[in-house]
């Protein structure tokens, strides 16, 4: 049976990737723990393949660093509220050889996503909409942020929760592109996507305000 990841090592993890790596010094910053703490941490990491230890020379003489930063391994257990399940469905819908019924099949995962979310996100104005809908995203394991831009708001995932999925067929994230643009009333585009080596998925409304809903 798979050891679970503890609280600590998980935001340990989640912080390595929202940084794309950090040294010890970086880490005690972060957490206010003594470098020693940090360094068994990220020892136990090492033993299990979540993250590396990449060297880094700098440019006058002197000692090297060394940046940790998260493995394959480690991006897919910070997805794994969803992985393995995901995977299951995913390759099992995709291999129905009829696309009418595949197709089908798609329009109803889909259908099933926007009621799940729309149900929390409602038909307030669109900062409450775009808060509700990371408010239910970060229930359902997702590390989310809002932001704005050009007086528009920015949603951004900072985990996959489908890393291994997403590497191999970027329809899922059009799929998840597709169900947000209903959920919030909009068309989003995906302006940075994590399998494309970002840090990020970024989604923002492709132009002008968002419509209001209708009850």
């Amino acid at each position: 049976m798979r050891k679970s990841l503890d609280p600590q090592d998980r935001e340990c993890l989640n912080r390595l990737r929202q940084s794309d790596g950090a040294s010890v010094r970086d880490l005690c910053e972060i957490f206010g723990v003594t470098p020693t703490a940090i360094r068994q941490r990220a020892s136990r990491l090492l033993q299990r393949g979540l993250v590396r230890r990449d060297v880094v020379r700098r440019p006058s003489r002197g000692r090297p660093q060394y940046i940790y930063r998260v493995t394959e391994r480690g991006f897919r257990e910070l997805g794994d509220n969803y992985g393995d399940l995901a995977r299951i469905l995913w390759r099992a819908l995709k291999q129905i050889d009829d696309p009418t019924i595949r197709a089908g099949v798609m329009a109803c995962v889909k259908r099933s996503l926007v009621d799940h979310y729309g149900q929390w996100v409602g038909t307030g104005t669109t900062a409450e909409r775009f808060a509700n809908l990371s408010s239910a995203l970060a229930d359902d394991g997702y590390d989310v942020e809002l932001d704005e831009r050009n007086g528009l708001p920015i949603l951004r995932e900072r985990n996959c929760p489908y890393p291994e999925l997403a590497t191999s067929d970027p329809e899922i994230c059009s799929l998840e592109q597709e169900v947000l643009s209903e959920v919030l009333g909009t068309d989003l585009g995906l302006i940075q996507c994590w399998r494309d080596g970002k840090s990020c998925c970024e989604f923002e409304p492709l132009s002008g305000p968002v419509r209001e809903l209708q009850t």
